[in-house]
């Protein structure tokens, strides 16, 4: 078992949902003080206009996509290819459904601000997207979760290229997190009620 994989093990519900406020927080942060010194107003506007065509076409049709490609895969590919340590299923698995729509809006709000609104408008689709998947560091020591990591940000970036709009990263986002938050929750309720 893994150092990472060991202190998760070992930190309380309470203290990974604490750790996951604290670090959204300061990526809330850094991405608003970036913002401000390296982005201009009309960039600013421009990036969170809304267009609903274009978020439900896009978000919710990229975010279709990478469900149908990620269900595939968890359904066919040897299950610790995906192991991240016990981390999403830490944070996910006992959480209610309001309180995982929250936890989900957050983080997709929060890191897409950051990668695509901020890294990505200033310095380009490659350095965001290396940079998001560095930043997911308990991937690094697993190779398919880091080529998956890399290729869902690759594929965000390249909906905010070609939208130029941010609300279709952070919906697509959101649903992927989303509907995998609530498989990891009805995985963990069906192993502990198997009889239902």
């Amino acid at each position: 078992m893994s150092r990472q994989s060991k202190q998760i093990q070992t930190m309380s519900d309470r203290e990974v949902l604490r750790h996951l406020y604290v670090t959204q927080g300061l990526l809330l942060i850094i991405s608003s003080g970036l913002g401000w010194f390296l982005l201009d107003g009309t960039a600013f506007e421009r990036m969170w206009r809304w267009e609903t065509a274009t978020v439900v076409l896009y978000g919710g049709g990229g975010a279709l996509l990478v469900l149908a490609l990620e269900f595939l895969l968890l359904r066919y590919l040897p299950k610790e290819w995906y192991d991240d340590g016990g981390i999403n299923e830490k944070l996910f698995q006992t959480r209610s459904l309001p309180h995982l729509l929250w936890l989900c809006l957050v983080i997709a709000f929060t890191e897409e601000w950051l990668f695509r609104g901020v890294l990505q408008t200033r310095f380009g689709l490659l350095a965001a997207s290396l940079i998001f998947a560095v930043l997911h560091v308990r991937y690094l020591a697993k190779w398919f979760s880091f080529i998956m990591v890399m290729l869902l940000s690759f594929f965000l970036g390249y909906l905010y290229a070609w939208t130029g709009i941010l609300w279709v990263t952070i919906s697509a986002h959101f649903f992927i997190n989303f509907v995998l938050a609530v498989h990891i929750r009805l995985d963990y309720l069906q192993a502990k009620h198997p009889e239902d």
